[in-house]
Order: structure tokens, then sequence, then C-alpha cells
């Protein structure tokens, strides 16, 4: 029985890996070096699904600090509206 080309490769090691890590923590530069992993074909199955996971957490903690940010943006601007007068721009 033949096995199928993606597992006759060998693991991807430890070096490349440590590259790949720290790469990603480049600020602009690892961004896009995870989207072309995660979309690239000649990538190494591995990394590729590391990078999805990597893109997919990114995405999930901005749309956390979004949300965040809002919820302490309308806090503050609910804080100041109570304290105008508005009979003032009558």
């Amino acid at each position: 029985m033949e096995l199928p080309k993606e597992y006759k490769k060998p693991p991807t090691s430890l070096g490349e890996w440590i590259i790949a890590v720290l790469v990603k923590r480049l600020p602009l530069i690892g961004l896009i070096m995870l989207i072309v992993w995660a979309t690239d074909k000649n990538t190494d199955p591995d990394k590729a699904n590391w990078a999805k996971a990597e893109l997919i957490v990114k995405l999930i903690i901005f749309a956390l600090v979004i949300i965040f940010i809002a919820v302490i943006g309308f806090g503050v601007f609910a804080n100041f509206a109570d304290d105008v007068n508005w009979s003032d721009f009558d």
C-alpha cells in the first residue's frame, strides 16, 4: 500500500518552527507571512494549519479589543453626556 505524498515528507524541523515563530512576531511582516503560509499551496500542511489557527486567534482578539474599546468609549461618552446641561443648547 502506497502512502499519500503528504505523509512521505519529513516533519518540519525545529529550526524552521523557530524561524516561523520569530517571523510571526514581526508587526506587519508577521501578519503578511501568516496570510502567505495559510494560503500558499506549497507550504507544509502543518505550517499552513498553524498559520490559519494563528490568523483566527488574531481576528478573535481584534474583535474583542474593538468591542472593549467601544464599551469603554460609550461609557465615557455617557458619563460626559450626563454632565451636560442640554437646555443650554436650545
